[in-house]
């Protein structure tokens, strides 16, 4: 064959990759089963609702739930005799005043919250409440037995994610608990340990995600997430601040907008049974703005506010 032949070849075998990709994009079950979660959440109460009540409390758990939440977010650490609590921070000088560790104390001897708490991703606004105390994870699975619940794993440790997965079994709640950490090594441990508990795409699978997405290759990919959670893009440098240098460079957070809030991408993992959750949305412009977008579900610092949006704007049916 000569060149020109092959270049015809070639024109047309990519055309052919294309159109194939374009059209098991939009129809993804010709290759892949339907995943079958036992939960669909629009309206998750982050922290437990941190903005109406102080975060990761039992009173900001009890709040959010009687506001209508679908399902609480929380992040677990280990004290130092061994108990798993909800706490966002392993360094306690941001929610107590004193500058020591999760892991260097005795649940006994956790200090109290401070009585006025600044919203994480909304600054200049603060929570307060009658409940300062931190929590037992189990006490949250106990007293809200059916709730979906995403737990964050906070560090890159072997016994902490056991006792987790452990709490987890004990209440016989597996399909509606969802593992979270943005380190792949840590939720590689977690699946190990707890392999039949649906799980949230990390930090570096997101990227593989998005590299999929852009070269035509997702749609011929399995996925063994369950849950993507994601910044909502706009509400960086506006409503939160974040810590990393590069995240307020507005280059960098533009480009994040352009490159995951392709709507065909979220309908994409819908279809094939996923959940999209952008987060944290605690205005009603942001919260119109993720659903717009496709997002399946909302996560809030305001749980009653999202509930007075939600019921505003009632969104479609859940498909399951």
């Amino acid at each position: 064959m000569d060149t020109v032949s092959w270049v015809l070849l070639l024109c047309l075998a990519v055309l052919f990759y294309v159109v194939c990709s374009l059209f098991l994009l939009r129809y993804p079950l010709i290759l892949h089963k339907r995943k079958r979660l036992e939960f669909y959440c629009r309206h998750i109460s982050h922290r437990g609702g941190s903005g109406e009540r102080i975060e990761n409390t039992m009173e900001a758990f009890t709040h959010a739930v009687s506001a209508g939440t679908d399902m609480l977010e929380m992040d677990c650490h280990l004290t130092l005799d061994g108990y798993v609590v909800v706490s966002h921070d392993n360094n306690l000088l941001r929610q107590t005043g004193d500058d020591k560790t999760v892991s260097s104390l005795k649940f006994q001897d956790l200090p109290l919250y401070e009585e006025k708490l600044e919203v994480t991703f909304y600054v200049g606004h603060y929570s307060t409440g009658k409940d300062r105390r931190f929590v037992l994870l189990e006490n949250v699975l106990k007293n809200f037995p059916n709730m979906p619940m995403t737990l964050e794993i906070k560090e890159n440790n072997d016994l902490l994610i056991k006792k987790v997965s452990n709490l987890v079994h004990k209440y016989g709640r597996e399909h509606i608990t969802v593992w979270a950490s943005e380190e792949h090594e840590v939720m590689a441990k977690c699946l190990k340990q707890n392999p039949s508990m649906p799980y949230m795409f990390t930090m570096r699978r997101v990227i593989m995600l998005l590299l999929l997405f852009y070269t035509g290759l997702l749609p011929f990919v399995p996925l063994g997430e369950s849950v993507l959670m994601f910044y909502l893009p706009r509400i960086i440098n506006r409503t939160y601040i974040p810590e990393e240098a590069y995240m307020k460079n507005r280059f960098v957070v533009y480009l994040l907008q352009k490159l995951i809030t392709w709507k065909s991408l979220f309908e994409h993992l819908i279809k094939r049974g996923l959940q999209v959750q952008l987060f944290v949305c605690n205005e009603e412009t942001d919260m119109a703005a993720a659903f717009a977008m496709g997002a399946t579900g909302v996560m809030t610092d305001y749980p009653t506010v999202l509930s007075d949006y939600i019921r505003k704007h009632p969104p479609p049916p859940a498909v399951y």
